[in-house]
């Protein structure tokens, strides 16, 4: 059987807002940001753009990661991207 996995992640639109989210399916949740499928923060101000991302074996864990990034001032945020997406990119432009 295989395990379940969690994720952390940050959505962007064009401009400088961002979103930290947590799921258990990063394929289907950035899909639904995409394409605005659930009403709320990401569909208001069009964050359609994944920008981090980090995997997790429990949701415990996962969700205790969320919250301490969301408790941190936007540069740290800023600095958490940039370990693996310097230049701001979409990293799930090529998934759908």
């Amino acid at each position: 059987m295989q395990q379940q996995r969690y994720w952390v992640y940050i959505m962007r639109g064009a401009g400088k807002t961002i979103y930290v989210g947590v799921t258990n399916d990063l394929y289907r949740r950035v899909w639904e940001h995409k394409n605005k499928k659930v009403p709320g923060f990401t569909a208001r101000y069009n964050l359609d753009k994944l920008l981090f991302y980090a995997e997790f074996n429990s949701p415990i864990e996962a969700i205790a990661y969320e919250k301490k990034v969301k408790g941190w001032v936007r540069r740290k945020k800023d600095d958490l991207i940039d370990t693996i997406n310097k230049e701001r990119n979409d990293l799930a432009e090529e998934w759908y």
